[in-house]
């Protein structure tokens, strides 16, 4: 019986999973089988992308019979002939005569190679950009040579903005109802099985895999239909990052994995007090690993994953234990770079492992070693704890986390700020002042938005008394004279609103600026916050209004178009001179104040700079 998924209004997922094949192309283990692609896309024309395993063969045959509900099969896609998606393209032949399929040059020549029927009487050859119309989809090529084939293409649907990735963002794993990716959970079941997918499968190949990222940098793609593991339609952008990372071999965390071979457990007692005392100097991310028990497949996808490695093995008939020989072949022959690796070797009477280990990484450039090597003969002894330690201190050194961040108390600058007179009532007495700082939380019917406000200005006792406040989205039409009205002076002892004509009162009886602002909003609080210096209010949007189309001022706009330059200040004194950076006030003293507040506009020290003479 069928057992199709339609995944938009005319394409519909017609692939199947196999759970009990337990090892993947007769070599990878795995623990929850696997996905076998296809796609069909019902237009003027059908096509089919791709064909399935002959494992799963009968009920897809099935499922394409379903969707076609009796109409003739004009194109099959071939983006890639590896059997695994090929295997049952001889018997669609059979099946469905008349189709053409669509491929490459070189698939062509690997058709022939596979299969005895007459390709050349049924080929549409195409190349890269070549497009092919089907009705309202039309199929655009590129070709994606050793990613992992040679004559692997990929297509993208102009219509749907649907990507054809091939093996491309394929993840191990067989499919359990939810085809969506965004259905899953992606940290805990796909991130790890789409890393050992791409490091095993595409892993050796990151030029080509950076090459076919640069091909479709510029397409706008909304779905990734991959011929291994789910579909994504979310978190697209977040999939591409992982591909360039690992296309770049560019480590995703710091962190250390140790891998070793050990025969009696004493080269796996070094690993293990490498491990202690790698924790006591701060490393969170460690993972050790026997070489014998888990498949090297998975340790390549943890080098894959972390930015240093150590290998510890025992010396084996001259040479290095043979799992851990294993496991270096496995990762110098996928090309793992841009790594920080350290060696453990072990050995009655000639220990040599290490030299060995390293010889065989050292063909692949761009790794660093550690010129420290631990040598261990038989068993770790106590004259050897310091060799270790020691090691675990190189390791340290070449680490980011542990180093001091210099204090820099500028970087939430570079935080995008917006410009807002807030106002504010008590009885007869209107306020208003300064704030940059406000987010809309929530949309649609009801609109709720958040704002901080400092704890030592009267507008914040008033909205606490009030619960209600204006504000007004100040434009790039604004001058520096309204900055100095509402933020430089304290409503306690000012009028702020005397002789300020371009105002008007909202409905809740606030007043509300007509120029220099863009739109106003007036807003109830619904709940608070304090946060040291600040309060937090929360309030629900009652009334706002669009004034004019200019664009809002910023924070940055605000220091490079309103604010007049600083003068030169004489300094006739030997103190140093420090300046506000927001009203220009000169503060003199050998040392700014921490507890600093500028006594024209009030704020505080972070607002200060040194004055060079």
């Amino acid at each position: 019986m069928h057992c199709e998924k339609k995944l938009t209004q005319d394409l519909y997922y017609i692939g199947l999973s196999d759970r009990r094949i337990s090892l993947f192309e007769n070599n990878i283990p795995l623990d929850n089988g696997i996905s076998y692609n296809s796609y069909f896309i019902d237009d003027e024309k059908t096509a089919l992308m791709d064909t399935v395993d002959e494992a799963v063969g009968t009920r897809f045959f099935e499922n394409l019979e379903f969707v076609l509900r009796g109409r003739q099969l004009d194109y099959v896609v071939v983006h890639h002939m590896e059997p695994d998606h090929c295997a049952t393209l001889g018997e669609l032949v059979r099946r469905y005569p008349e189709v053409k399929i669509v491929c490459n040059q070189r698939t062509v020549a690997m058709i022939k190679q596979f299969f005895d029927f007459d390709i050349d009487s049924r080929k549409v050859l195409v190349g890269e950009g070549d497009k092919l119309k089907l009705g309202k989809h039309e199929l655009t090529f590129y070709m994606a040579p050793m990613v992992h084939w040679p004559e692997v293409m990929v297509s993208y649907d102009s219509y749907s903005k649907i990507l054809f990735s091939a093996d491309a963002f394929g993840c191990f794993g067989a499919l359990s109802g939810n085809v969506f990716a965004d259905q899953m959970k992606v940290e805990s079941e796909l991130e790890n099985k789409a890393r050992t997918y791409y490091t095993n499968i595409v892993g050796k190949y990151g030029a080509q895999v950076v090459s076919l990222l640069n091909k479709l940098h510029s397409l706008e793609i909304e779905m990734i239909c991959s011929l291994h593991g789910p579909v994504w339609r979310e978190n697209i952008g977040w999939y591409i990052e992982k591909y360039k990372a690992w296309a770049t071999y560019t480590p995703e965390e710091e962190g250390v994995v140790i891998a070793y071979g050990s025969i009696y457990g004493n080269t796996e007692n070094a690993a293990n007090i490498l491990a202690r005392d790698l924790s006591d100097r701060g490393v969170d991310n460690i993972r050790l690993y026997d070489v014998s028990v888990t498949p090297a497949c998975e340790i390549l996808a943890e080098c894959f994953r972390f930015s240093h490695i150590v290998f510890a093995s025992s010396t084996f008939n001259s040479g290095v234990f043979i799992t851990m020989e294993n496991l270096l072949n496995d990762i110098k022959a996928h090309k793992l770079s841009n790594r920080t690796i350290a060696f453990i070797e072990n050995g009655t009477w000639a220990p040599t492992s290490a030299r060995q280990m390293k010889e065989m990484l050292q063909e692949v450039k761009g790794n660093r070693f550690v010129e420290k090597k631990v040598t261990i003969k038989s068993s770790v002894k106590d004259s050897q704890l310091k060799d270790i330690g020691e090691l675990a201190d190189e390791l340290v050194k070449t680490m980011t986390f542990h180093q001091p961040v210099k204090a820099n108390t500028e970087a939430c600058r570079n935080l995008s700020y917006g410009l807002f007179v807030l106002t504010s009532r008590d009885g007869n007495k209107d306020n208003g002042c300064i704030i940059n700082t406000v987010t809309q939380i929530t949309d649609g019917k009801e609109k709720i938005i958040s704002i901080a406000v400092d704890k030592s200005i009267y507008s914040n006792e008033l909205i606490k008394k009030t619960g209600v406040f204006n504000l007004s989205v100040l434009s790039q039409e604004a001058d520096f004279d309204v900055f100095k009205r509402f933020g430089f002076v304290s409503g306690r002892d000012h009028d702020k609103f005397k002789d300020f004509k371009t105002v008007k009162r909202s409905k809740n009886g606030l007043y509300y600026l007509t120029s220099m602002s863009n739109s106003f909003i007036s807003a109830k609080v619904i709940d608070s916050s304090d946060y040291g210096s600040h309060t937090v209010f929360i309030a629900k949007i009652v009334e706002e209004k669009v004034i004019s189309q200019a664009l809002s001022a910023t924070y940055v706009y605000y220091f490079e178009k309103i604010k007049p330059a600083d003068k030169p200040v004489k300094n006739d004194t030997k103190k140093k001179a420090w300046i506000c950076k927001i009203c220009g006030y000169i503060y003199y003293g050998d040392k700014l104040p921490e507890d600093i507040i500028c006594p024209i506009c009030k704020h505080g020290y972070q607002d200060f700079e040194l004055l060079e003479k």
